[in-house]
């Protein structure tokens, strides 16, 4: 903890917003960087209700506080003889007494608030910079951009938030206005961005606040920029195809993708299913046959978007994206947030992006959801599908994301109970395409009785499926799909 610790004063009308109090109060605890700086957070509701006092008290608090942290709603509250809220008491209090001020504003229709508070919306307009938010998560991702470029200013810590930046060397000229225009029409197209005002490209980045004193954030460049690996080397999708199950040259196929966000996911995508099996059904209910992925596209969709959204882009790293014949591994420099880990990515959890400000316009796009069920939705297509539940996993400075190809994992085959020998057929068949009585004799130098003994006990078991009956015709592939019972194929 610094020498001389921050404390925070946090004002709203009470029922109105209690659930953001709190869930603002408890980030701010439990943030590795904040919590090293600011020591107390302020909620009137802490306090026990036998030792709450009048108003005048908790205006001494907001003189006491170095940081007066306000949440604006629709209603005004409760009002004194005077005809004034709590809220604009305190407000007032802290103006008197120059405490630092950060006004958080809910929702951008002003017609909805009640007139005392709209009224206060303005007044507050006037004196400080406010920032709007949605919900929750947006009024967290505000919060934290706020604090930190507070704590700057202060001199306590030297750096913000990446994608929060502004981008070194970057203009308004820098970035594609059609790109943008391209975007606000998916957006609207998708039902999630209804804009009020302005469409102009510089309006539409203002609102997403991608702006800092008229210049592109590292967000907007990477999202929206005409050359974005002008500015970032390191903002590339490494993709590698390998025909075994291990990372061993020759190279079936790679390629590395660049450019806007957006592009780089869907063409780390179209690699990615350009190499797996696909099979086509019938025009039954539409006109056109509906294709079918060995592993459902929006699992895959949702990997690369996460690695991509949520990466640390500090890092030199690249995300990798590698096709293994029985998996595919997505690689993604840094950890995961603060309060996630790879169990809590399990069930289910609230949204806590690295990049809010990259993730947001993913959002609006239908790249991502604000819900936290992106990974719980991966788990659950995963076991539709037939197939094991993803591996979540830090390997070093990266963090690992494995959907399984087949159901066959190391897992399931050590339960299973099969041989050292059983297991090198596995492996065999993920690379191959099929095993017949006698080429089983030669690889491991049987006799046609045993090795038609084996064949048939690994068909009992499901691991094989026979193609015909008897005779040269006759051959054995692995079974595409198993029971999955549990997680990861046990």
């Amino acid at each position: 903890m610094p020498a001389t610790p921050y404390k925070i004063f946090i004002s709203s009308v009470q029922k109105e917003l209690a659930a953001e109090r709190r869930a603002v109060k408890d980030f701010i605890t439990h943030d590795p960087l904040l919590s090293r700086f600011i020591s107390d957070v302020f909620l009137f509701e802490d306090i026990p209700a036998g030792d709450r006092k009048p108003d005048d008290i908790y205006l001494n608090e907001v003189e006491q506080c170095d940081i007066y942290l306000a949440i604006f709603g629709n209603r005004y509250g409760w009002k004194n003889q005077d005809g004034k809220s709590p809220t604009e008491l305190e407000f007032e209090h802290a103006t008197k007494t120059h405490r630092e001020r950060l006004v958080f504003v809910k929702g951008s229709d002003d017609k909805a608030r009640e007139p005392e508070m709209a009224k206060l919306v303005r007044r507050a307009g006037r004196q400080v910079t406010r920032r709007r938010f949605s919900d929750t998560p947006g009024l967290i991702r505000e919060v934290y951009a706020s604090l930190v470029e507070c704590l700057e200013n202060r001199g306590v810590i030297r750096s913000t938030p990446f994608d929060d930046s502004v981008c070194n060397g970057a203009t308004l000229r820098d970035v594609d206005n059609a790109e943008v225009r391209a975007f606000v029409e998916t957006a609207e197209a998708a039902g999630r961005l209804k804009l009020k005002g302005s469409r102009g490209p510089k309006a539409v980045l203002l609102n997403f606040n991608l702006l800092r004193d008229g210049r592109p954030t590292n967000a907007a460049m990477l999202l929206f920029g005409k050359n974005p690996r002008r500015f970032f080397n390191n903002a590339q999708v490494h993709c590698f195809h390998f025909h075994g199950t291990k990372k061993r040259k020759p190279i079936a196929s790679q390629q590395p993708y660049e450019g806007r966000l957006l592009e780089v996911i869907d063409q780390a995508v179209e690699f990615v299913l350009g190499k797996i099996d696909r099979s086509v059904g019938t025009r039954a209910t539409s006109m056109q046959a509906p294709v079918e992925f060995e592993i459902p596209r929006p699992v895959i969709a949702e990997a690369i978007v996460n690695a991509v959204a949520h990466r640390n882009y500090r890092h030199n790293g690249f995300v990798q994206v590698i096709i293994f014949a029985d998996r595919i591994e997505v690689w993604n420099p840094g950890e995961l947030p603060p309060g996630l880990t790879p169990e809590l990515l399990r069930k289910p959890h609230g949204p806590i992006p690295r990049n809010p400000l990259i993730a947001e316009p993913l959002f609006r796009v239908k790249y991502v959801e604000k819900a936290g069920t992106g990974t719980t939705d991966m788990i659950a297509d995963c076991r539709k599908a037939g197939l094991p539940e993803p591996d979540f996993e830090q390997r070093g400075p990266h963090f690992v994301v494995t959907l399984w190809r087949d159901w066959l994992t190391d897992a399931v085959m050590e339960q299973l109970g099969l041989s050292d020998k059983e297991r090198k057929l596995v492996v065999m068949l993920k690379t191959g395409d099929r095993i017949t009585n006698k080429s089983y004799q030669e690889n491991f130098g049987v006799t046609k009785p045993t090795a038609s003994r084996h064949l048939e006990a690994l068909k009992r078991k499901g691991v094989l499926r026979k193609i015909g009956t008897t005779g040269k015709g006759t051959y054995y592939v692995l079974s595409r799909k198993g029971l999955i019972k549990g997680s990861k194929g046990s």
